[in-house]
């Protein structure tokens, strides 16, 4: 990125307030009229770098020296950031490294040895780089539903309207649990607006179809627990689609108090009793060709305050009854900037679909996978830390998911007088304070977690009616830093390696690397192989079917296993993970305490960011693994279940068979995955998860190898596969 002269007058403006510097001093002293200083810093007037340099002169404080320091610089190899980016030296650092670095590997007299470090510190340093360089930060609020996660979010974000009342109520939707009709994304804009990503006609039709099953019955015993449970069709969507057709449930109150329910879907079932035309009604009501507007933006010209528009509006969207929107799949709301906002960070507020039984869903687990997410998980404050907090704990560790400590958060929502309530375990005595129910809930919350190695993990409390929303900004802002720390530390970390590399003499590197290569190859021969095997890829997905609610068992069978709420691809896919975690994890822990015992051995002093390196690796090579596990198993079940739809017939006709669905459901999919493709299947993925983990032990033994022939083990073993992804169908392993 090339210097521009019109964005320097924004960074000149800061630095001159910040030193104390009125506008009118700077242009007497760069003998300018001020008038032409406040073009330059409202960037109509673009300013050379030269005239740049001279201003940050004048100014003369250690801002302006650092700003100064970065106009000079000129980036070749990483990307230039931005001015305001508060890691500047670091990256300058990292950009001049890689250049020396570069200069190590293109050398001709450079070893193969060196060569090959000097590659992969470069890899390393890019990547470091990039995700330090990177200042977007998504903020995901996971909660059961009913818990308040939403009103806590619109006190932190200060979405407030003022309600006739006068009291300050949220300006998005909140209930008592299952209003939102969507996940709703919060972030800064110009203005305020709303976005809308409207589900796709695909989805929409599926969504009309529950509905539709839902009025008309599914033909079983209405006592028995299918018909109770196949009331429990997402109760958003389905006022949403009524509120668009115009078939919204009528509550009428009559003269003597009693209210009378009148429902035009039931009616309209009885002209239209088969499905199809029933759906093909619903749809045909929704005048959808008319509903194709994406955004709306406040115009002061409605006569209403911001809050009260966006709450209206929200309010109108998400219910389904803006005959303009379609059904969203998801709602954008942007805020202009508050004074109480992290200048330096781009933050999106996610505030997800409310938890009802499942737990285990994509749109939830998704976000672990991503470093710079923050995942906040709530809990109410008598069951913190809830069940559901500690399952999506335990599964995103049993998929592998490393640093938990550093991308999660606890979140406490206590109610009115629920602190006060707490007594003391020792005394039996009430608590005097507020903070003293807090301190001892949280002694509690870090007992339970530390069976899961989670007891120093950040922790929370916010009363959404009495607490000040200051200190939860504080605390996110808080968790943010700490995890954009842990970026910068192993980028430095990287960077001291590359740079002890560089400036050791061949003869120690090489003399080193053979003592280390020694110690790794005896890891590798005695401890480099695969844990045996004792679990599946689908043991993920038939627990859930076991825990689901009916009416999202055949919604997902009806979409052949695309469901959000039941996804067959996330479970194949977490299974995959699980079963490579089962079967690697622990020689991953094993190799980590042999670097550790290397590392304090005196013997290896002078390899010591080898070890580091070696380390790395097999870390980075490990998450990849993990990654490609994930994705082949979703590839090939999606493929292998197209090529069987017996498995979603024959589990749709159970649903009219009485109590007894789960089970029978479950004992189908089972049946299904223990034929011979699904088999063929989990094989491949086994074969796939120690080709990758031989290739990972490889990559971290030619760190030190001189002699690329040599193998990481000596004995080998194989793997019967009767068709592979790649490769021969025999693979060789350690």
């Amino acid at each position: 990125m090339q210097y521009n002269g019109t964005k320097i007058g924004r960074h000149l403006t800061l630095v001159r307030e910040r030193a104390g510097l009125k506008q009118a001093d700077l242009a007497k002293r760069m003998d300018l009229s001020q008038a032409v200083l406040s073009r330059i810093e409202t960037g109509e007037r673009p300013l050379s770098l030269q005239e740049a340099l001279a201003a940050l002169e004048q100014i003369d404080s250690p801002e302006a020296r650092s700003l100064a320091n970065a106009l000079k610089r000129s980036w070749q190899i990483l990307p230039q950031p931005p001015l305001d980016h508060t890691e500047q030296d670091l990256l300058w650092d990292a950009e001049n490294t890689l250049r020396d670095l570069m200069a190590v590997r293109d050398r001709p007299e450079e070893t193969q040895l060196r060569v090959r470090r000097a590659s992969e510190y470069i890899s390393e340093i890019k990547r470091g780089s990039a995700r330090l360089l990177k200042r977007d930060h998504p903020i995901v609020f996971m909660g059961s539903i009913g818990m308040g996660k939403t009103q806590a979010l619109c006190q932190v974000l200060e979405l407030l309207a003022i309600a006739q009342d006068g009291s300050r109520v949220p300006a998005l939707e909140v209930g008592g649990g299952g209003t939102t009709v969507c996940e709703v994304h919060i972030r800064t804009g110009p203005q305020y607006g709303i976005l809308v990503e409207p589900r796709t006609a695909w989805e929409l039709r599926h969504d009309i179809e529950d509905l539709a099953d839902q009025v008309l019955g599914d033909g079983s015993d209405s006592s028995s627990p299918i018909a109770t449970e196949s009331q429990r069709l997402n109760n958003e969507v389905s006022r949403a689609i009524r509120n668009m057709a115009g078939l919204a449930v009528q509550r009428v109150r009559q003269s003597d108090g009693k209210r009378i329910v009148h429902d035009p879907l039931s009616t309209l079932a009885l002209d239209f009793p088969d499905r199809g035309e029933l759906v093909i009604e619903i749809q045909s009501r929704m005048e959808l060709h008319q509903r194709g507007r994406r955004d709306i933006w406040y115009d002061s010209a409605c006569g209403k305050s911001p809050m009260v528009w966006l709450k209206e509006t929200f309010s109108s969207i998400n219910n389904g009854q803006n005959k303009e929107f379609p059904l969203p799949k998801r709602i954008e709301v942007v805020r202009p900037p508050l004074p109480g906002d992290v200048p330096d960070l781009n933050l999106r507020y996610i505030d997800t679909k409310s938890i009802d039984r499942m737990v285990a869903r994509e749109d939830l687990e998704c976000h672990f996978d991503d470093p710079h997410t923050l995942v906040v998980l709530c809990s109410a404050f008598n069951n913190a830390p809830a069940a559901e907090t500690r399952l999506l704990i335990e599964r995103a560790r049993d998929a592998g998911h490393r640093n938990l400590k550093a991308h999660i958060a606890i979140l406490v929502l206590p109610r009115p007088g629920e602190a006060l309530a707490m007594k003391d375990d020792a005394t039996s005595e009430p608590v005097q304070s507020v903070q003293e129910g807090y301190e001892l809930k949280d002694e509690q919350i870090r007992r339970a977690l530390s069976p899961l190695r989670l007891e120093h993990i950040g922790l929370s409390f916010f009363n959404a009616v009495e607490d000040s929303p200051t200190d939860l900004q504080r605390f996110l802002v808080e968790r943010l830093r700490e995890l954009r720390f842990t970026f910068k530390e192993q980028l430095q970390a990287v960077i001291t390696g590359a740079r002890a590399l560089i400036d050791d003499d061949e003869k120690n590197a090489s003399a080193s690397a053979q003592d280390v290569r020694q110690a790794m190859y005896g890891w590798a021969a005695t401890h480099g192989r695969m844990d045996p095997v004792h679990t599946h890829v689908h043991d993920s997905l038939l627990a859930q079917i076991q825990v689901a609610y009916a009416s999202t068992i055949r919604a997902s069978i009806r979409r052949q296993g695309e469901c959000s709420d039941l996804s067959y691809d996330h479970h194949i896919g977490y299974g995959a993970r699980r079963l490579a975690f089962a079967v690697l994890g622990k020689s991953v822990t094993e190799f980590h305490n042999h670097c550790n015992s290397l590392l304090n051995d005196s013997h290896y002093a002078d390899a010591r960011e080898l070890i580091e390196q070696a380390r790395r690796v097999l870390d980075r090579s490990y998450e990849d693994l993990l990654r490609k596990v994930e994705m082949a198993a979703q590839f090939i079940f999606r493929e292998t279940s197209q090529s069987s739809p017996s498995l979603w017939r024959e589990c749709s006709l159970e649903w009219s068979r009485g109590p007894g669905l789960k089970e029978r459901v479950a004992e189908r999919n089972r049946a299904w995955f223990v034929s011979e493709q699904p088999l063929r299947m989990e094989r491949q993925l086994i074969a796939l998860i120690e080709r990758e983990w031989k290739k990972a032990l490889n990559a971290v033994l030619e760190l030190s190898s001189t002699d690329s022939s040599l193998q990481p083990m000596s004995q080998t073993r194989t793997l019967e596969v009767p068709v592979s992804l790649a490769g021969p169908q025999r693979v060789a392993t350690g």
